[in-house]
């Protein structure tokens, strides 16, 4: 049955494929982005359709609409943007989710947090599983990120609790893909554009922290499983294999065929020298895991980064 879904932060990287997806099963979508770090060329394509809609709209300011669902994934994700205004970024996270919650609790929709796997912040627990509180550093250059979206599901669960709303909530593992922004400071984007412009490849610290790395169309298909089924969350959906920075960067050199040299730079405050996500939640309760190996993904993203290049 066609619903009338809201995707705050629709134009971003993530947003735009869920609208894709949410087009593509027949549903009416109504895009909300400020465009702080969402860009129109990722949701272009779908101007025109008949069932999207686009509306330039800040998540900090209340809003009124008739909805069936929210995905409420309104947030700057890289550290670069995130911190590039640190009490922009936790209005976001919490007046956003006040706003978000609000609208849910009046129009009796099921609303999705985009949470983090951040809210584990430097993890004590390898891997990391929902039932871990984590260790994050509360006034960090970070924390504006962490602690907000930590926040966000604060307010999520109380207004579960209080208020009967129906809520899910998703901790999203580093992910990668197609219509990431090419100058967000991420380790994949990054990398990928150093290599094609053959620049020396920079790692923090050793390289030797390890990540993990889920492709867009897996964690779409992850969240999409959560909002539909029966459980609330927290679920982690990322992918499990577990890579180090230095082993990502030479893979990107060997499929671009780069003559990139890896250098090294000084570590950034309260990185987080391990993550990797347990899954077994979602495996049980959503029947989802990964399907694309990151070498699969790398060679999809390097392509769509050389067409930007080119």
């Amino acid at each position: 049955m066609s619903q009338k879904i809201l995707i705050t932060g629709g134009a971003g990287f993530l947003g735009s494929h869920l609208c894709d997806r949410m087009i593509e099963a027949g549903h009416q979508v109504l895009c909300m982005d400020n465009f702080f770090t969402g860009r129109r060329e990722n949701i272009e394509h779908l101007i025109s359709h008949k069932h999207f809609e686009l509306l330039r709209h800040d998540v900090t300011d209340p809003l009124k609409l008739e909805i069936d669902q929210i995905y409420n994934l309104a947030c700057p994700a890289s550290p670069i943007h995130y911190q590039y205004n640190a009490i922009k970024t936790m209005k976001t996270s919490v007046m956003g989710a006040i706003n978000m919650l609000g609208l849910a609790k009046r129009t009796k929709s099921r609303i999705l947090q985009a949470s983090t796997s951040e809210v584990y912040g430097d993890p004590e627990v390898h891997p990391q599983r929902e039932d871990y509180w984590g260790h994050v550093n509360p006034i960090g250059i970070r924390s504006c990120y962490d602690e907000g979206k930590r926040a966000a599901e604060t307010l999520f669960f109380d207004y579960h609790r209080q208020n009967g709303v129906d809520i899910r909530v998703m901790r999203i593992f580093n992910t990668y893909g197609p219509r990431m922004d090419p100058a967000d400071g991420r380790v994949v984007s990054n990398f990928i554009m150093q290599a094609l412009k053959g620049e020396d490849i920079t790692l923090y610290g050793d390289g030797l922290q390890t990540r993990s790395f889920c492709y867009c169309d897996d964690l779409v298909e992850g969240m999409i499983r959560l909002m539909e089924g029966d459980h609330i969350g927290p679920i982690n959906i990322g992918n499990p294999n577990e890579f180090t920075v230095k082993a990502l960067a030479e893979a990107i050199i060997d499929l671009t065929g780069s003559a990139s040299k890896l250098i090294h730079l000084p570590l950034p405050s309260d990185d987080p020298k391990q993550r990797q996500p347990d899954i077994s939640k979602a495996k049980e309760l959503l029947d989802w895991e990964p399907k694309i190996e990151l070498r699969e993904g790398l060679e999809k993203t390097i392509a769509y980064f050389q067409d930007l290049v080119d």
